[in-house]
């Protein structure tokens, strides 16, 4: 939909030429400030929130110096910035136009005021411009040439208009490849005879254009040379980096016009060779509904420190978000990768403390403590649980013989073996009982992996040779030893992290349960002697029912090169390298995930209508929210606002039912008379460990874990993966050609880059 400009006399909208539009500012002062400098009397009497979401005004009534490029992509207004050109004249010369931007008309002295303002506003910005040139040289997106004069309309040549129809064209190609997930080469073999490969992916596509009638491509081959490079790699990749750009741009729009969001990360990935870390955003759209969309990879770097500075930096320059707006931070990594994380997430606590380091509600509590633990044991056994999950869902056939060995285990408990098989058909890696699960599976696991081996000749050697190799991983006492520990450990924390998962008032009577479980992981490691004995014994039973012997760990006797202590039992041993470190470990990651900060938010949790209720509306929200007066719209109204807003659930009627969750609270038809409590619900309701109740606004994450699954490591593209993720962002491709020409001007241009005269070479570079 087209955007109208407000200013009197001006009759320019965004679709026919390629002018900023900017909205009205909230802020009131500057906004009334904007409606005078209008002279519409008809906009007076309306609210700057009203002005903001209806009302535009076109570049060309602010000063050049007014107007900034933060990117290649967007123009922004400087925070100060007032419209101060218009044309409050030219509808006198045609005395029988009805003129429907009415022009509010002035006495003397508001002229005279008016002439005196803007005299003083001239010499306070030629101040303000002489002090700011060398930050503006600074400023990440002013690479082109820093502040740029809006430019007058030119009309375009034949060739420009061409030009731009010829790369419209590419850029259509590229969308489409994105968006059905086509690599851009057709194989990826680099050394091929010559006629082997069609050509590549784009270039078919490039060619069934022009077969199906593009008067444009074809135009552009016929009079060029036959050895001309019409669109080589490089020229690729930076018109695929203007798609990625764009369309995180429309997403990101609406973040910015949100304010609040949360980051969250998924587990570092492998892009064509290089690691990179997803990132997610959190928000509370327009429609008041919970979102977390895919924004981006991030390249990953060893040293936490530098990776910190790099995330920090891609978020606020390239990307354009406000970490001053960030109100939580979570990181959903593997084995290895957590301490590192975690150290990201400090610093960035360090500059942003209202950035809260949290859980991701994607994450079950269980299986995130498990990865953090700094143990190399405990990170092997993880994988290995995983390899098998993902081994049995390789055939139905495999998951077949995997039910017949349950059944045979089970033989008087049906209704446990029916559970077992249906769990082992799902994600069963996933769960916050993951390794209860695990241990109870093991024999099961090991019989059906060894079943399959000595039946090899109904499987091919990629499928047997991965069950031998499970089989001996699975079937080792370090392997047990290690899963009936870390599950005995995280027993304490198993229905802690279930009710964090849960309803809104699970997740808040959660929050005042997590003194309870460090009280008894503290009690754990008092009398760790104990309950090791007791863990110890549960492990050598299940290795004797497998016939596995109880020893050291052999990397461990190969370290010693036989100057084993003779008080080195396999009891001793595993208490002092996994039992004792896991439980210290976990009681600190509790705490630092757990802050008091992230305690007071979910205690803001009451602020729910059941949650209410359920405490029967003694409830003392005000304290809590106090970490977030600056977010509020009237801080000094909280404490009566609170006041009504428990009156009116206290005091409902009888067939009124109280709101169970925030997404519930935020839909409410009047929900707009409490300013303080809406925001709140707001900022609460993007903290990552809030679940996202409605799954058709967490598709950002389904569609990254899709899109990983059916993409060859070797294919992957962070370019071609946005595209793919975000289908279903509207692409403007005027933009992305004028972003173009403007970036690349010497190649906005049609120029003679020829090929290496061998064809091979040749097909290459095309």
């Amino acid at each position: 939909m087209p955007n109208f400009c407000a200013a009197p006399n001006c009759t320019r909208k965004s679709t026919q030429s390629d002018l900023a539009f900017f909205r009205f500012p909230r802020d009131p002062a500057r906004c009334q400030r904007w409606v005078e400098n209008c002279r519409r009397a008809d906009l007076e009497d309306k609210t700057p929130d009203q002005l903001n979401k209806h009302y535009r005004l076109c570049a060309k009534h602010f000063e050049t110096s007014m107007i900034c490029r933060s990117s290649p992509y967007r123009t922004v207004l400087r925070d100060n910035a007032v419209p101060t050109i218009f044309d409050l004249t030219s509808h006198l010369n045609n005395p029988h136009s009805r003129h429907r931007k009415r022009i509010k008309e002035l006495s003397e002295e508001e002229i005279r005021t008016l002439k005196q303002q803007k005299i003083e506003e001239a010499f306070e910005q030629e101040k303000m411009n002489q002090e700011s040139v060398d930050n503006d040289i600074q400023n990440a997106a002013s690479e082109e040439g820093g502040d740029e004069p809006v430019e007058d309309d030119v009309p375009l040549t034949q060739e420009e208009r061409e030009n731009k129809d010829y790369l419209k064209s590419l850029f259509e190609i590229l969308i489409l490849m994105g968006r059905q997930n086509i690599p851009l080469d057709g194989h990826s073999s680099d050394e091929v005879p010559e006629g082997i490969f069609t050509p590549d992916n784009f270039q078919s596509l490039l060619e069934f254009r022009i077969g199906s009638g593009d008067e444009v491509l074809r135009k552009r081959f016929e009079t060029t040379a036959v050895n001309l490079a019409y669109c080589s790699k490089a020229q690729q990749k930076q018109m695929l980096e203007i798609c990625e750009s764009c369309v995180r741009e429309e997403t990101l729009r609406e973040v910015r016009n949100c304010h609040f969001f949360s980051l969250v990360t998924e587990e570092v990935v492998d892009l064509a060779g290089e690691e990179h870390l997803p990132v997610l955003v959190r928000f509370v759209d327009d429609a008041h509904n919970l979102r977390e969309e895919f924004v981006g990879f991030l390249p990953y770097e060893a040293d936490p420190e530098i990776l910190a500075v790099t995330f920090h930096t891609t978020v606020t320059e390239k990307w354009g978000l406000n970490m001053e707006y960030c109100r939580g931070q979570a990181y959903i990594v593997s084995s290895g990768f957590a301490p590192k994380m975690k150290a990201v997430a400090m610093r960035i606590l360090e500059k942003h403390p209202q950035a809260v380091y949290t859980l991701s509600s994607s994450c079950a509590l269980n299986i995130w403590l498990a990865k953090s633990i700094p143990v190399l044991g405990v990170s092997i056994a993880l994988g290995t649980i995983e390899e098998a999950c993902v081994f049995f869902h390789l055939s139905p056939q495999l998951l077949a013989d995997m039910d017949n060995v349950l059944s045979i285990l089970f033989p008087n408990n049906e209704e446990r073996a029916k559970e077992l098989k249906e769990i082992v058909r799902s994600h069963w890696t996933e769960r916050h009982d993951t390794f209860d699960v695990a241990v109870e599976l093991i024999q099961a696991l090991v019989l059906c992996l060894d079943s399959i081996n000595d039946a090899s000749s109904r499987w091919n050697s990629s499928v047997s040779g991965r069950a031998y190799m499970l089989s001996a991983a699975l079937a080792d006492f370090d392997f047990v030893a290690t899963m009936v520990i870390i599950k005995n450990i995280l027993s304490f924390t198993r229905a802690f992290g279930k009710n964090l998962q849960g309803q809104t008032s699970d997740v808040f009577f959660a929050a005042s349960s997590l003194t309870a479980v460090l009280h008894s992981l503290n009690e754990v490691m008092e009398n760790i002697e104990v309950y090791h004995e007791f863990w110890f014994e549960e492990a050598t039973n299940l290795a004797a029912k497998l016939d596995l012997p109880v020893k050291l760990p052999g990397k461990f006797c190969r370290v010693q090169r036989g100057n084993l202590d003779a008080e080195v039992t396999p009891e001793n041993y595993y208490k002092e390298a996994l039992s004792i470190p896991a439980v210290e470990h976990i009681i600190q990651e509790l705490k630092d995930i757990f802050s008091e900060q992230h305690l007071r938010a979910l205690k803001c949790l009451s602020l729910v209508p059941s949650v209410m209720g359920q405490l029967k509306f003694n409830t003392s929200e005000e304290h809590h929210a106090d970490m977030h007066k600056n977010d509020l719209p009237n801080p000094d109204t909280l404490s009566a606002e609170l006041h009504c807003w428990k009156i009116k659930w206290k005091h409902r009627g009888k067939d009124i039912e109280l709101p169970t969750t925030i997404y519930e609270a935020l839909h409410l038809p009047d929900i707009k008379f409490f300013p303080n409590v809406y925001a709140l619900l707001k900022v609460l309701y993007i903290l990552p460990v809030m679940k996202v109740e409605n799954e058709k606004f967490e598709v950002g994450r389904r569609r990254l874990k899709a899109y990983l699954k059916n993409t060859l490591t070797e294919q992957r593209s962070s370019n071609l993966a946005l595209l793919n993720i975000n289908f279903d962002i509207k692409h403007d491709l005027d933009l992305m050609v004028d972003t173009y020409i403007k970036l690349y001007p010497e190649k906005g241009e049609f120029q003679e880059e020829f090929l290496p005269s061998n064809s091979s070479e040749a097909a290459e570079e095309t």
